[in-house]
């Protein structure tokens, strides 16, 4: 007898194993038994006819900012209704594992633009937690929707030795004292089971609140011989360091890819943001995989980049967008919280002249492309300005973009909202990028970013990509290599037990419509965020997903979630580090 039973469907385990017509019995939240033959009925409580679908393990969110919400709604439900059964936090140097409610705010809100009027109440309320094994405690008892597994912050481990104050002062060099205090921090938390270090060397990312506002996380104020010492721990345990390079110099880079060698000694695994076909630069995306590759061979090193398999589409409602902390007239702004304060400014002459000169130069490190002519309204009070670009708008009036952009900011603030398109804009260069081997596929930055861009259908848009590449002869992958590359290859990189299904392991799967693999997963939609009063999201849409277990439950199916996700524990569990 079966608690639930998937009958017809095309199975694929995670090993890159081609798909084969398979049944799948689930028992006490196991896969019982997987057979080419049908199954025993009787009995069962629920049955599943997969016929013409893909039944797979549930896909592996890496690279998620869900640290906040997953306290308030921990169904997360925007990446469960994607067939997502497993979600890393703590990302970017960024946990809230060690530090006070404040100390985690001012981390976390501007950085990944998530209001800290919502989040700074929720931790002052529910975060009692101040070490890795009460964390893990709270996790472990909290009514997860999905598994999470978890980085340690780098930032929040400054903060927890150094205080906020002092972690930001570049004039401060950590004692031996307190760099051994870090050094046992980082033990506990992989004693605890997490799964490695986070951190962050971009100054671009900066600290809200009054107290050290617009400062670099603690991260970047960090030598590189305290990570030195922080690797030698992670390598001797086996675990990852997840990092970003200093986007200014890049050169940084280079310390990473050492770190990860194995020349005379174990290799540190280490993955970095982010690998995408940047506008910017053209050439980068074409020779950094290949290169990466050739080093990782030489050296052997394990080192990995991050890539998205979609266009890197954003939103921004007026300047509330991060890539402004790139260039100083944009950082000047944003260290203004008051909206009356940063319209003042936008009128003031010699700022508008910083502000032009900064978005006119082509050269320099940068993100954002800064071109107004890919800068599409898309709302607005004045109705007649949506759906043209900010370029477009300001020649026809005779005006710099730059200038024009900043009256549309003192009329309307955020208000106005426009989209731009950063990267991944050439579709033959994605399909190298996803399938290069020194890339992982992951960057969702999932629970970020929350107004700004909506990736939580990586997986599914993935698998869209394969499918319609295999339909015009040119297969970027074959299918179960795609599958592999959200599920098993993932799981065994990270260590953590997700994404292979076998007799005996957790059923966490999922139950694709190819059918429905279509251009709707691309569409725009916003949502309320559960958990956050009316904050509204943007989210993802679609029916490619049929249906989602977790730890052998019906979590989703058809559009609708089940009524105790998120409310009754035995649906996620906390994943250690499987060498914890």
């Amino acid at each position: 007898m079966f608690d639930i039973l998937i009958k017809n469907g095309v199975f694929f385990d995670g090993t890159g194993a081609p798909g084969a017509p398979r049944h799948v019995g689930i028992r006490q939240g196991q896969v019982a038994t997987i057979s080419a033959e049908p199954l025993d009925e009787s009995g069962c409580e629920r049955i599943i006819d997969a016929a013409g679908c893909w039944v797979t393990p549930g896909f592996i969110d890496m690279h998620t900012h869900y640290d906040a919400e997953l306290v308030a709604a921990p169904a997360l439900k925007e990446s469960v209704r994607h067939g997502v059964t497993t979600v890393m936090i703590g990302s970017c140097s960024i946990s809230m594992v060690l530090s006070a409610p404040e100390d985690c705010s001012d981390l976390f809100t501007r950085v990944e633009s998530v209001p800290r009027e919502h989040v700074l109440p929720l931790l002052q309320a529910r975060k009692h937690w101040r070490s890795a094994d009460e964390y893990v405690a709270f996790l472990r008892q909290h009514p997860l929707g999905p598994n999470i597994s978890s980085f340690l912050g780098h930032s929040d481990l400054r903060v927890a030795v150094l205080g906020l104050a002092r972690s930001v002062d570049a004039g401060v060099t950590p004692s031996e004292a307190e760099l051994q205090r870090m050094e046992q921090l980082l033990e506990e938390a992989m004693d605890a089971g997490l799964i490695g270090l986070s951190s962050m060397t971009n100054p671009w990312d900066k600290l809200d609140g009054d107290r050290q506002r617009s400062k670099s996380l603690p991260s970047v104020y960090s030598s590189w011989r305290e990570y030195a010492r922080l690797n030698r721990v992670l390598r001797r345990r086996g675990r990852i360091h997840q990092g970003a390079p200093n986007l200014v110099t890049k050169l940084n880079l280079f310390a990473y890819l050492w770190e990860s060698m194995g020349l005379w000694r174990k290799p540190l695994k280490t993955t970095l943001i982010t690998l995408m076909d940047v506008k910017t630069d053209p050439w980068l995306a074409r020779i950094l995989g290949p290169l990466t590759r050739f080093i990782n061979r030489v050296t052997r090193a394990d080192f990995r980049w991050q890539t998205l398999p979609v266009p890197f589409v954003t939103y921004a409602d007026g300047m509330e967008f991060v890539v402004f902390e790139e260039f100083p007239a944009g950082e000047a702004a944003l260290h203004l919280a008051s909206q009356d304060l940063r319209s003042e400014l936008f009128q003031d002459e010699s700022y508008r002249r910083q502000f032009r000169q900064e978005v006119d130069k082509r050269f320099g490190p940068r993100v954002w492309h800064r071109d107004f002519n890919d800068a599409w309204i898309v709302q607005c009070p004045d109705p007649s300005l949506v759906g043209h670009s900010i370029g477009e708008l300001a020649s026809t009036r005779g005006m710099h973009p730059g200038d024009l952009f900043l009256d549309l900011l003192v009329e309307h603030g955020s208000r106005l909202r426009w989209r731009t398109l950063i990267a991944n804009h050439r579709p033959e260069v994605v399909e190298k990028l996803v399938a290069e081997p020194s890339t992982l596929i992951g960057f969702a930055d999932s629970g970020a970013h929350i107004r700004n861009m909506a990736f939580y259908n990586f997986g599914v848009r993935l698998l869209k990509l394969v499918q319609n590449s295999i339909q015009r002869g040119q297969p970027a992958m074959p299918l179960e290599t795609a599958i592999w590359r959200l599920t098993g290859e993932l799981g065994n990189w990270f260590n953590v037990d997700a994404g292979v299904l076998a007799v005996g392991k957790r059923a966490d799967l999922v139950v694709i419509d190819p059918q429905q693999l279509d251009e709707r997963l691309a569409a725009y939609h916003e949502a309320p965020m559960d958990g956050f009063g009316e904050l509204q999201r943007m989210v993802n849409r679609g029916d490619a997903v049929r249906q989602v277990l977790i730890n052998g439950r019906l979590a989703y199916e058809h559009g609708e979630f089940a009524a105790d996700l998120g409310e009754q524990r035995g649906y996620g569990q906390f994943l250690p580090a499987l060498n914890a």
